[in-house]
């Protein structure tokens, strides 16, 4: 595994993972780690189920959630990469908090919508062990979000901080979700990369056949991952287009609206869009995580 120098100055997982420490907080996680032909340990990132248990000693070690689980065949997120966007985020938003006045210190703590919250709940998790925010997460899959309920309810640490709600109109995003009495600093998103399953096995194929030095013809998805979590009708573009003209009808309660964009080539679409809307400043975050190339776009009114 090569060392994630590029990672945000504060993300924990800058350099070489420490698989002893890991294996000595989470035993289970030492059958499946070996040393690779540079001599140094390392786990299969193609077998799902040792990056779930990597992902167990991150974050037990790391953040000190000691139950975290997740449904066969969902998604099982790489948590650096997920880390990078909360502190590019906090990054974002800290300015602008620093500079309100008044209210208890509890007040001032950022709060922050979660869409695609996913069985994983990652984005909580790190954004309130790392900063204190409060979170509301919400998902159209009952599943996830009953899976999510319990990550919550089985870690004191996340108890009363996290509110879960189900999008039951999948078609919608802020509608239904944002009530007239919230207010959010931001919000978040990891948007369906995918416009149809065929298209998220090809993508699959291509990446794993790049990692692999060869030609991989069976897609397995080392991630997991379901249908709503990896593709949606129109893709992330049209998933996108739609985010951005529904957060007109809650420029009042939301500070900043943003969202991974996995493509480049969306962005002058995206862009005309925000100018359709009227939003009154948008930006590019680029993230760097490896040899991936990564960005955020944000935008207000």
């Amino acid at each position: 595994m090569a060392e994630r120098n590029e990672l945000h100055i504060r993300n924990k997982h800058n350099g070489q993972y420490d698989f002893s420490l890991l294996i000595e907080n989470y035993p289970p996680l030492k059958k499946l780690v070996s040393l690779n032909p540079y001599g140094t340990n390392t786990i299969n990132f193609f077998n799902p189920h040792a990056v779930k248990a990597l992902n167990k000693a991150l974050l037990i070690t790391y953040y000190g959630i000691r139950y975290w689980d997740i449904p066969k065949d969902y998604l099982c997120p790489p948590i650096p990469g997920r880390a990078d966007y909360i502190h590019y985020i906090a990054d974002l938003i800290q300015a602008e908090r620093g500079n309100r006045n008044g209210g208890s210190e509890e007040n001032k703590k950022p709060r922050c919508l979660d869409i695609g919250v996913g069985a994983n709940c990652i984005y909580p998790i790190i954004g309130h062990t790392e900063y204190g925010w409060t979170f509301v997460g919400s998902d159209i899959d009952p599943v996830s979000i009953e899976n999510a309920r319990k990550i919550v309810t089985c870690n004191p640490v996340l108890a009363h901080k996290i509110d879960l709600r189900l999008q039951k109109d999948s078609k919608k995003i802020f509608d239904g979700i944002i009530t007239s009495d919230d207010y959010f600093d931001v919000t978040i998103c990891n948007p369906p990369f995918h416009s149809s399953k065929e298209e998220a096995e090809e993508g699959t194929l291509r990446k794993l056949s790049s990692l692999k030095g060869e030609k991989v013809q069976k897609a397995k998805l080392n991630f997991g991952g379901n249908a709503n979590e990896l593709w949606c009708e129109g893709g992330e573009i049209r998933f996108l287009l739609n985010m951005i003209s529904e957060s007109q009808k809650y420029k009042k309660n939301c500070g900043w609206f943003t969202s991974l964009v996995s493509k480049e080539k969306n962005l002058d679409k995206l862009y005309s869009k925000l100018k359709a809307v009227r939003a009154s400043e948008y930006k590019i975050i680029r993230m760097q995580q490896g040899t991936k190339n990564s960005r955020i776009l944000a935008w207000r009114f």
